[in-house]
Order: C-alpha cells, then structure tokens, then sequence
C-alpha cells in the first residue's frame, strides 16, 4: 500500500500535469477583470468545473474495488499515451494554441468558467480515472484534499502573475515542453506502482 507522502505527491503530479494549460486559461480569466468577470465568479467557476471533472473521473475508483489492482493498473497507459501524444506533436511543430474565450456579459459567468473548466479536461478525465484505481477510501480522500487545495493555489498564482506578460509567456513555453514528459512519467509510477508489470511475464 502506497504510504501517506507517495500518495501526496501522486496527486500532486497529476494535478500539476492537467491543469497547466487551465493556469493559462486563469490568468485570461483575470485579465477581464472586473469588466467580464469578479473574482468570487472565478474562484467557484474553477472549483465548481473541477469538481465536475472528479465526479466523472470516480468511476475509476470504484472499478478499482472490483478489479485485481495489476489489471486496473493498465490504465497507467492512458497518461503515457496523452504524453506521447502531445510529444509527438511538439515535435512536428504542430503546438496548441489557447484561445481566450469570448463570452457573453451575463449573470452566468461562474457558470461559464466551470463549463470552459470542464470542457477543457479531456485529459484530465483519462488520468484522474487512471489515478484513482487501486486506491483505498482513505488514499481517495487525501488525494481530494490534495486536489481542493491546490485549486485554490493555482487560482492565487494565476492572479499575481496576471500583469507580468515576461513571467506568463516563459511559464507557458516552459509548461508546453514539460508536460508530455511529466504524463509520461506518471503512467509508469502508476504501472510499477500498481504491479502491472508482473503480468508482462505471465
């Protein structure tokens, strides 16, 4: 069983690899401020899609309770996939290119940060599902705690780094290059951590 920290910093990692881009996408969100949106309105927008992208990703836990944890450690594969992926594209010189959104001046706008929020976590999804299986209730547990508080961090430092364009650009550049390396690298430590390599040899 996974001890308290290796738990911590798993959650940590895939946290931190699928919510880089969301960063950019924050920091757009700030710089409308206070014309298109407030920051109470980005706060719950945020936590209100994540929230959203966990629920859909809890299936992956409770196939866990079901499955032997080698097979459901299979799943490790998807973040390596998304990784290789995304590798393969910079290399062809084909980057993702983040849009600011344009919506509309309504009393929805909480809503529709948590829409752009859900919307923009495909991969989120794939990982999360693939982080929760094999997990214990209390595993479960400290890696939402995890994910609850670093929302919150990611929203402070998206707010003091909006109105630094040199910061945010170097961010971005730097974000893109690591993050197929940082998925790559989670779907093995869930491979190994999960014993699924032994079933290579059966």
């Amino acid at each position: 069983m996974p001890s308290l920290s290796q738990t911590l910093v798993k959650a940590a990692i895939a946290f931190v690899a699928t919510n880089l881009d969301d960063f950019v996408l924050l920091m757009v969100f700030f710089s409308q401020v206070p014309n298109r949106f407030s920051h109470r309105q980005i706060f719950w927008g945020r936590y209100l899609g994540f929230a959203a992208l966990v629920v859909l990703s809890l299936p992956g836990f409770f196939g866990g309770l079901v499955l032997p944890k080698a097979y459901v450690g299979l799943l490790g594969l998807v973040p390596i996939a998304i990784g290789l992926r995304q590798l393969f594209r910079r290399e062809d010189g084909a980057e993702e290119q983040v849009v600011p959104p344009k919506l509309p001046l309504l009393n929805a706008q909480m809503a529709a940060i948590a829409g752009i929020t859900l919307a923009n976590g495909g991969d989120n999804i794939g990982i999360y599902v693939s982080l929760f299986v094999g997990q214990t209730w209390a595993e479960l547990g400290v890696t939402l705690l995890v994910f609850g508080v670093l929302v919150a961090l990611w929203y402070w430092l998206a707010r003091g780094l909006v109105g630094q364009p040199g910061v945010r650009d170097r961010l971005t550049v730097v974000g893109h290059r690591l993050m197929p390396l940082v998925l790559i690298g989670l779907g093995l430590f869930i491979l190994v951590d999960s014993g699924t390599y032994r079933l290579i040899g059966r």
